[in-house]
């Protein structure tokens, strides 16, 4: 039998994630998302929040959630334990976690990042959690994005073919 890959300690349930939190060197970059489906706009968009901080903490939408955003009725593609381990298979994440409410609010007064990140087509001012990273003397960024891709275009993409 092969041993379990070292990524998978990198998956943190919501209940542990102040511990976890703690062992992490500041400051903290949190971001969050559904992450159906990977692709490169997402790990460009997560390696340039990372780089803004010593850690990142990513928190993905539980699927439940993620049907709850109406991005259609066969969404999430990937189970949320399918999109935890690739989201903690990645160099630039240091903690993987998830959330079952309609924003993560929750993990980000758990976390209490001192960097709060989200891709371009969310104005900072409209980003959860924005007013409580800034009342701690954190920032909030909107990463413009680089490489136009998304999800929702590669299953239109597929669904054509």
């Amino acid at each position: 039998m092969y041993p379990t890959p070292d990524f998978e300690a990198k998956i943190c349930p919501p209940e542990a994630l102040r511990q976890r939190i703690a062992a992490l060197p500041r400051p903290l970059v949190f971001t969050n998302g559904c992450f159906d489906i990977l692709h490169r706009g997402h790990v460009t968009y997560l390696g340039q929040a990372r780089a803004l901080g010593a850690a990142m903490v990513v928190a993905l939408n539980s699927d439940a959630s993620v049907r709850r955003q109406g991005k259609g009725d066969d969404r999430p593609i990937n189970p949320l334990a399918d999109r935890l381990a690739v989201m903690a298979a990645l160099g630039c994440v240091d903690l993987v976690t998830w959330f079952d409410e309609d924003t993560p609010i929750a993990r980000i007064l758990e976390c209490q990042p001192d960097v709060l990140v989200k891709g371009g087509d969310w104005a900072p001012e409209r980003i959860v959690g924005a007013p409580e990273t800034l009342a701690r003397g954190g920032t909030v960024h909107s990463i413009p994005f680089e490489h136009q891709r998304s999800t929702t275009s590669l299953l239109d993409k597929i669904r054509r073919l």
